[in-house]
């Protein structure tokens, strides 16, 4: 990296009122954030415009609107901020000898993560792990979390993401329902019962375009969370949709059989991590991850 030419660098409190203003959506968010006024944020954002000689927001009323310069700007401070933060943090937790924490969601966890995380401690009894099992998308940064699992088409921004194992859907059904080969066409699925969850609308247009079944027709019993609803599943209320990924231990069990298979990589479980440096203790849990798939 050349030498920064600090002489010549625009005001770090303006670039600092900016990315918090972009980040959080308004000059009154970012006062909070920062504990001054939102005039105090609106007028060092003019300040910095004024030093680049273009806008950086449009302003109509109390709407704002980042310009493309504005939202260029204000990526590259986010990811400089951020790479900053997360060193920082690293330094003062003590660095190494903190627990690897990691965020997932509920039913990655339970299904996937938690039968092969005996074998991590195996080889690395020494490395502590604290779980933040959460459906929300959490802020690596400011969360202080090393990694995550995240379910989607890995394209996050803030993140380095990296495929860790596909999340293709499949339709399951326990014996009882289904059969012992699992062998069942769409017209015998259309009249069976279904479980599914009420916040997942992926699943009801998966069932439309894939399976070519139309969900209002179906026999539809919705559970809380995907856990439940899985749950529900293998006690052969229903069939349902979930991540090939997730249902591993059930199918070598035989408490579920695969009704209907896709071929599809996306959605997919991805490994994601802050921009910057990653602890040891990190790096060798997200090395066992690739070696455990």
């Amino acid at each position: 990296m050349d030498q920064i030419d600090w002489l010549h660098y625009p005001p770090l409190p303006a670039l600092r009122a900016f990315e918090a203003t972009v980040r959080l959506g308004g000059f009154s968010a970012a006062g909070r954030s920062l504990n001054v006024t939102h005039a105090a944020v609106s007028q060092q954002v003019r300040a910095l415009e004024a030093y680049l000689g273009f806008a950086l927001v449009n302003r109509d009323g109390r709407k704002l609107a980042v310009t493309p310069e504005g939202a260029q700007l204000a990526s590259a401070l986010n990811e400089g901020f951020g790479t900053i933060q997360t060193t920082i943090s690293a330094l003062m937790a003590g660095g190494e000898d903190r627990p690897v924490t990691i965020t997932v969601t509920p039913t990655f966890a339970t299904n996937w993560l938690m039968p092969r995380l005996g074998q991590f401690w195996s080889n690395h009894a020494e490395v502590p792990i604290s779980l933040r099992p959460d459906a929300k998308v959490l802020d690596l940064r400011r969360e202080r979390i090393d990694l995550g699992i995240r379910f989607g088409s890995g394209n996050w921004p803030g993140v380095e993401a990296e495929y860790l194992t596909s999340a293709r859907y499949v339709v399951v059904g326990a014996p009882r329902i289904v059969g012992a080969t699992g062998s069942v066409d769409r017209s015998v699925m259309a009249g069976l019962p279904w479980v599914l969850e009420p916040d997942w609308p992926e699943q009801r247009n998966w069932i439309d375009c894939c399976l070519g079944l139309n969900p209002a027709d179906l026999n539809i019993t919705e559970f809380a969370s995907e856990e439940l609803a899985l749950s529900a599943a293998r006690q052969g209320y229903g069939l349902h949709i979930t991540s090939a990924a997730l249902i591993e231990e059930d199918l070598k069990s035989g408490a579920l059989r695969v009704v209907f298979d896709s071929d599809e990589d996306n959605p997919g479980y991805y490994i994601v991590t802050p921009p910057g440096s990653i602890r040891r203790p990190a790096r060798l849990f997200i090395r066992w991850l690739r070696d455990s798939v």
